[in-house]
Formats: C-alpha cells, structure tokens, sequence
C-alpha cells in the first residue's frame, strides 16, 4: 500500500512538473530537440531504477524499524550476503554501460556540426551575437535582420554562429541544442522545424548589464513560397547593412527592436570573425615596419660615423 502511494504521487509530481514545460526542450517542435527530449527521459528512466527504490526502502525501514516500533526487533543473524551484493554492484554497473551505449550514440547522432540527413538542401544563416542582440545574415538571399530569425518549416537550417566581443550562447529549446558564439571564431549548429510556428530564442549565457534582453523570435512559415514573400518584403524595405554602419549596430543596446536590411555587404560575416586576426596581421605588419626603419637608421647612422672617421683620419695626415 506505501509502495503504491508513494508511485501514485511520483507521477502526478512528474504531471505536474512537466504541465509547466510549455515552449521548452520537453515541449519540442523540432526533430533534434525530439531527439533530445527521448534521450533525456530516457536516462532519467534509467537513472531512477536506482533512486526510486533507495528512497522507497529508506522510507519503509525507517518507518519499520522507528524507535516506537517496539515489536519490531531488528538482528540480523549474518555478516554478509553474496546475492545482496551481486545486486547492489550488478544494477549500476548494467545502467551504466547502458547509459554509456545511448550516450555515444546519440552524442554521433546529434553532433550540432553534423548536418540533417534527408531532408533537402539546407538554408544557411550565418548568426552573429552582440551587446545586446542577435543579428542575422542570409547570404544566399542578401538581406539580414535584428533580434528575427525566418525560416521556412521542415526546411534544415545550417547556422554559422559568431560573436562581436563577449561569448553568448545560441539558443532555440523548442528545436534543440545551443552552441556557444564566439569572438574570432565560427561555431556551427544544424536544426529544423517539424511545424509552423513562433518560437523564442535567446542567449543561455550570461553576458553583462543587457544579457536579459537578448531575445529574438524564431518563425518557421508554413511553406517555403511563406518565406520567399518575406525575403521580398525585405528587400523592399531598402536599408543597407555596410561595414560602416555595422559599426554603428555593433555599440552596446538594450532591449533593440527588430531592424530589417535589404542588402548585406559581400563578406560582412567573414570580416566580424577574421578581426581579430586582421588586427593581429596589422600590429605584425606595423611592427615589422619600425623593426625596417630602425634598421635603416642604425645603418644610416654607422655610415655617418664610419665617414666622419675616415675624414678624420685623413685630417690628420
């Protein structure tokens, strides 16, 4: 009779916990966080045919053998007992190596680098993370956005992920992984929407006084025709996005409204990631100059003393 109490408020806790899921990783709409969402309940499955009965048997001796308990007399009459610890080791060690087997092969499985197999070309966006927003750029269609993401459902999405300064984290729960953005450096994620809707996405990192505002929609439309109507629409608009006012979209905001662009500078995505080895080239380059021009002026300075010497010398003859 515990035992099934006990079971009984288990599942409504787990009912009730997972009712406030809505729009999270246990409420997917993507095929990787399906994915993911199974093999989290999966491992925690596992995990729990060791905790539920410790915590059941805890329960039930603590209870059995209370201290006003007084017919129940606790002796054992053994020291050991092989069988109990056959099974005290065999459970785990079983769990373990299962929970081993899953883990490397979903860990293949859902590589973010890996791209989605069987579901067509992939649309490539190339994600950049500021202080404080997220800026998009589609190079295959030209135009780029602020703090919206656009995307035609059941459509696979590679994102090339980087950051202008500080580390952020690229997230979408309802559609899978995050994978962190990084200055001078490109991450990658593959994702896909199952269905049409509006998702949210933000950054899982927390990165200064804006971090909270650092949230965008992701839209997946119903039909690819849906996604080329907005591309258009965007295109009409005809703000441009050059190197020279990204600059200006690079200065610390918050809570920056969605900004759409109708052309994108060739290259834009390749120069934020490059930068910092740009600027690294540059301050060899310029160190490499001083180095040549102090040369020069100690060579130019040894002549002019090797000729005074000599005139010297034939001053004195």
């Amino acid at each position: 009779m515990l035992i099934r109490n006990l079971c009984n408020i288990a599942v409504a806790s787990t009912v009730l916990a997972l009712s406030g899921c809505k729009g999270g990783i246990l409420d997917p709409k993507g095929q990787i966080g399906i994915d993911e969402k199974n093999l989290i309940i999966i491992a925690t499955v596992l995990m729990l045919l060791v905790v539920i009965p410790v915590i059941v048997m805890t329960l039930y001796f603590a209870w059995k053998y209370r201290d006003t308990q007084t017919h129940e007399i606790y002796a054992p009459k053994w020291a050991h007992s092989n069988k109990i610890e056959a099974i005290v080791w065999a459970v785990p060690i079983v769990i373990v190596i299962i929970l081993g087997v899953i883990t490397w092969q979903s860990t293949q499985k859902l590589d973010p680098y890996k791209p989605i197999e069987g579901k067509g070309k992939h649309l490539t966006v190339e994600v950049v993370s500021l202080n404080w927003k997220w800026l998009f750029i589609y190079p295959e269609q030209g135009i780029a956005t602020v703090n919206e993401l656009v995307f035609p459902a059941n459509v696979p999405v590679e994102y090339k992920i980087t950051s202008q300064s500080t580390m952020n984290s690229f997230f979408i729960p309802q559609l899978g992984s995050q994978i962190y953005s990084m200055a001078g450096m490109e991450t990658k994620l593959h994702l896909i929407a199952n269905e049409p809707g509006t998702f949210k996405g933000f950054s899982a990192n927390y990165s200064g006084a804006g971090f909270t505002g650092m949230k965008f929609n992701a839209i997946a439309t119903p039909t690819q025709a849906d996604f080329d109507k907005w591309v258009n629409t965007i295109k009409a608009g005809g703000n441009n996005l050059t190197h020279a006012n990204y600059v200006e979209l690079a200065k610390e905001s918050e809570n920056n409204p969605v900004a759409y662009y109708a052309k994108v500078d060739d290259g834009l995505f390749h120069t934020i990631v490059m930068k910092y080895m740009q600027a690294h080239g540059d301050m060899n380059n310029k160190h490499h100059a001083m180095g040549k021009h102090e040369h020069m002026s100690n060579s130019h300075h040894e002549t002019s003393e090797h000729s005074l010497a000599s005139s010297h010398g034939q001053g004195e003859e």
